[in-house]
């Protein structure tokens, strides 16, 4: 993986010609200097396909691995992970059309949210290519048309110049009304729906989880194919945490040779809130030992664990739990944290059995804990076991 460098001034036709005139990014939210038609980069794939290309970078080997750090710039209504001025990790793989090079990339990106101890969920999708897109934009088109009046009015404006721009709305009333629209994956054609198996039976192979997401158009058009979003539920209305997807025809649009890319873009300040967000309920310092971490899955582990961890502070323990609903995985990374002795682990099926699963964090080994007693009796069973060691 090499690092490439692109200049934040580009010609503004670079954006247009790539992420697409009929774009909310182009439409609203580049900074534009119209009068030196240049514009400050919005994204970074654009910069780095034209980099590509003048530089003839398609010589140097059949795939390139790129990947780029720095600020991009959008005029939007500033929130809570939404910046005006922001930073992306970018990273790119130009040359290989293998869905397994797809997966690869996918791959790269859930470690790297792995290795933060994030959190995410995986949306996958495709949107196809030219030989199959057509034949959908007529049937969305159709499927559309009795309610178009009810659209917002740029979905009904999008509905004429580029259709699948409709499925990228986020207003409330659009999505609704979109959510019985036919699907793109229901007319792909049989060389896209193959790419796309391969893609998803590889990701089953390297036990990473997806989830479908059938009307995933992401927000810049030279996207074909596999596209993909990081998704978290701990930004509030920005829940795209990183994304990306393949994008076969764009050194060809932009002037370059017939090549295939795909990409990827992590938002950084996004990553930054995530990381805080992780640490704010339970902020320790190295020094620091927690006695035990109560690991709780699901409402009735929830309640339980609130009432023992409450017990165990008043007998002297140091108690922590997470009240975010995270996974265990996530949570047991937090105890890590924590310096976190023991971890008692309660899940559905635990709460069930009347038995939870206490592990030692040090040597790994975990024993099962009795619930089918009184709560303070269960306290003080874990107050000997903690100050017996």
């Amino acid at each position: 993986m090499r690092e490439i460098r692109t200049p934040i001034l580009e010609k503004t036709e670079l954006f247009v010609r790539s992420i697409g005139e009929a774009t909310d990014v182009v439409e609203k939210e580049m900074y534009s200097f119209a009068d030196k038609g240049i514009t400050m980069r919005p994204e970074a794939t654009a910069s780095i396909m034209r980099a590509f290309i003048e530089h003839g970078m398609h010589v140097q080997g059949p795939a390139q691995r790129l990947y780029t750090v720095g600020p991009m710039f959008r005029h939007e209504r500033p929130q809570k992970g939404r910046l005006r001025q922001f930073h992306q990790f970018d990273v790119e793989i130009i040359g290989p059309t293998e869905p397994q090079v797809d997966a690869e990339l996918i791959a790269l990106g859930q470690m790297l949210f792995n290795e933060l101890g994030l959190e995410v969920s995986l949306e996958l999708n495709s949107l196809g290519c030219k030989e199959c897109r057509p034949a959908y934009r007529k049937e969305l088109v159709a499927s559309l048309e009795g309610v178009a009046a009810q659209l917002c009015e740029d979905c009904q404006r999008r509905l004429k110049t580029n259709p699948m721009r409709v499925l990228d709305c986020k207003k409330p009333e659009c999505r609704k009304l979109v959510s019985k629209a036919p699907s793109m994956l229901d007319s792909l054609c049989p060389s896209c729906a193959e790419h796309f198996q391969q893609v998803r039976e590889t990701l089953e192979m390297l036990e990473i989880r997806y989830n479908l997401n059938r009307f995933m158009v992401r927000g810049l058009d030279y996207y074909t194919r596999t596209t993909f979003e990081f998704v978290t539920t701990q930004l509030g209305a920005q829940s795209a945490a990183g994304g990306g997807g393949r994008y076969d025809g764009l050194v060809a649009e932009l002037g370059g040779p017939p090549v295939s890319g795909i990409g990827f873009a992590m938002g950084m300040e996004r990553i930054v809130l995530l990381m805080e967000q992780n640490e704010k309920d339970e902020v320790q310092t190295s020094s620091d030992e927690t006695d035990l971490y109560l690991a709780a899955l699901g409402p009735d582990a929830m309640e339980h664990c609130t009432l023992l961890a409450h017990l165990l502070r008043k007998n002297g323990v140091k108690a922590a739990m997470d009240y975010s609903d995270r996974g265990l995985k996530a949570q047991l990374k937090q105890a890590n944290r924590v310096n976190a002795r023991y971890a008692l682990i309660l899940g559905e099926e635990e709460w069930q059995k009347k038995e939870a699963i206490l592990r030692d964090m040090q040597t790994q080994e975990q024993i099962a804990f009795a619930l089918d007693i009184p709560a303070d009796e269960q306290c003080q069973r874990l107050t000997v076991v903690i100050h017996n060691n």
